[in-house]
C-alpha cells in the first residue's frame, strides 16, 4: 500500500504514488511515551507551532500565506495509541499538474521546513506571551470536558479502570501538568521531539517518487536517533472500586461499564473480538442497541467499543436514573446470552459487512488510506483489505461465543443528576 523509505536512523519516509486524489496529502508522526507531562507539554507545542513560526508571526500572517498556496491546510494536533504519545503534522495541498504555471507543491515542501525548523522565537525559546495564550487555550480544551457528561463519564471509567497508566492519560495531558509549563521547559521538549521521537512521515499523491524524495532530504534535515522503546503492554493494574456512582447537574444518567480481555490489537484473535465487539454493542444491530434500547427503552442510546491496544472493552449508556440497576442488569445479560451462543447469522453476517464497509470507506480518503497503514504496518503480515475481509469472514459462532466467554466486568460508573439522586 505506501512504500517505505529509510529516512535516517529512526525515521521512516511512506509514499503512496496514486492518481486516486486530486491532491497531495503529508502526516509526520513524533512518538514517544505517554505520560502526562510529556501530553501535557507537547499538547501545548502543537498550539504553540499551530499559529506562527519565524517568517510568518502571526496567526493572521501564517494563514494568509496557506491561502495563497490555494487553500493549502496545515495542522497540528496530538493522540495517542496504546502506550505512545504523538504529535501530528497534517498538510493537504492542490497537486500542480491540475494549476496552470503552478509551483504549489515546491513552497508547501519549503513551507513543511519553516513549520517544523523556524519556530517564532525570542531569546532562544518560545515567547513567553504564546505559551500563555496557548496553555489557557489546552487548559480550556480540558476543562470543557465537564460539560460534555459523556465524554466526562467515559474519562472517569478509565480513570477508574487504569489510573494512572496510559489508558486513562488523555493526549492533551493535565491541567495540573500544564501549570508547570515555561517557554524554556517547552523549548527542551521541543527539542527532544524533533532529536529524540521516533518519526513516520506519510506522502499520498500523484507525486514523483525520486523527486519527492530528494525534495524531503533538503528541506528536512532529521538526524539518526535511537528512539525509546515503547512497550505494547504494561504491568496492569486493577480497580479499586468495581462500583462508582456520582452527581452532576445532569438530567440523563450516564451509565458506563469497563469490561476486559485478553486479546489486543495484532493478536491472533483480534478479528475474532472485532466481530464479538459488533455483535454486542458495536452497531444498530447489536444486541446492546436491538435489547437494551430499541426492545425495552431503557437507554437513550447503548452502545460498546473495543479499545484494543488496552485490552478494554467499554459499554456506553444514557439512562434514567430510576433504570440504573435494570439496564446494568440487561446489559451484562447481553453478555451473558452471547456466551451462552445466542447468536444469529444475521447478526454474524451483519457485523462482517459493517467492518467491511468501515474499512473500504476509511481508504476512500487520503488520510484514511494514511491512519490505516500506520496502524496495521507493525503488524507481522502486510497490510490488504481482502486479508482483513478474509479474517472477519472466517470468524464463527463458535469463535465469537469463546471471545465472549473471556470477556470480565471490571468496573462500573455511574453519573446522575443530584435532583435524581436525592429521589
Amino acid at each position: 500500500m505506501f512504500k517505505t523509505i529509510p529516512f535516517a536512523k529512526g525515521v521512516n519516509l511512506h509514499i503512496r504514488q496514486t492518481t486516486q486524489f486530486k491532491t497531495v496529502n503529508f502526516s509526520f508522526k513524533w512518538r514517544s511515551p505517554l505520560t502526562a507531562e510529556s501530553a501535557s507539554e507537547r499538547t501545548v507545542l502543537t498550539n504553540v507551532l499551530q499559529h506562527s513560526n519565524a517568517k510568518y508571526t502571526t496567526t493572521a500572517a501564517y494563514r494568509s500565506f496557506l491561502d495563497d498556496l490555494f487553500g493549502t491546510v496545515l495542522y497540528f494536533d496530538t493522540s495517542k495509541r496504546g502506550n505512545e504519545h504523538t504529535v501530528l503534522m497534517n498538510v493537504e495541498t492542490v497537486n500542480d499538474q491540475y494549476l496552470a504555471n503552478s509551483n504549489v507543491l515546491n513552497e508547501v515542501l519549503d513551507l513543511l521546513h519553516i513549520a517544523i525548523f523556524e519556530p517564532n522565537l525570542e531569546n532562544g525559546v518560545f515567547k513567553e506571551s504564546i505559551v500563555s495564550r496557548e496553555k489557557q487555550m489546552v487548559i480550556q480544551r480540558i476543562e470543557s470536558i465537564f460539560d460534555d457528561k459523556s465524554r466526562f463519564a467515559q474519562q472517569r471509567l478509565q480513570q477508574i479502570l487504569r489510573p494512572n497508566e496510559p489508558a486513562s492519560i488523555s493526549a492533551n495531558g493535565t491541567v495540573e501538568e500544564i501549570g508547570k509549563i515555561t517557554p524554556t521547559s517547552l523549548f527542551a521538549a521541543y527539542e527532544s521531539m524533533l532529536t529524540n521521537d521516533k518519526i513516520d512521515i506519510y506522502v499520498a499523491g500523484d507525486v514523483n517518487e525520486d523527486e519527492i524524495v530528494a525534495k524531503l532530504k533538503q528541506v528536512l534535515p532529521f538526524k539518526d536517533r535511537t528512539p525509546e522503546e515503547i512497550p505494547a503492554v504494561l504491568p496492569q493494574q486493577h480497580p479499586k472500586d468495581d462500583y462508582v456512582r456520582e452527581q452532576h447537574e445532569t438530567k440523563q444518567g450516564k451509565l458506563h461499564i469497563g469490561f476486559s480481555t485478553p486479546v489486543r490489537f495484532g493478536d491472533a484473535d483480534f478479528a475474532k473480538m472485532q466481530i464479538f465487539n459488533g455483535v454486542f454493542g458495536g452497531y444498530p444491530h447489536a444486541k446492546l442497541f436491538m435489547n437494551v434500547r430499541e426492545k425495552e427503552s431503557l437507554a437513550y442510546y447503548a452502545s460498546s467499543s473495543y479499545a484494543s491496544h488496552y485490552g478494554l472493552i467499554f459499554v456506553v449508556s444514557g439512562i434514567e436514573a430510576k433504570n440504573e440497576e435494570k439496564a446494568l442488569s440487561l446489559i451484562k445479560e447481553q453478555l451473558a446470552v452471547i456466551q451462552a451462543g445466542d447468536i444469529s447469522d444475521l447478526e454474524l453476517e451483519q457485523t462482517k459487512a459493517m467492518l467491511t464497509n468501515q474499512l473500504k470507506e476509511a481508504l476512500d480518503s487520503a488520510r484514511g488510506q494514511i491512519e490505516i497503514y500506520d496502524q496495521y504496518k507493525d503488524l507481522p503480515e502486510e497490510f490488504t483489505v481482502e486479508a482483513w475481509v478474509n479474517k472477519w469472514k472466517a470468524v464463527t459462532k463458535e469463535d465469537v461465543i469463546e471471545m465472549a466467554k473471556q470477556v470480565q466486568l471490571e468496573a462500573v460508573y455511574f453519573l446522575s443528576g443530584k435532583e435524581q439522586a436525592a429521589q
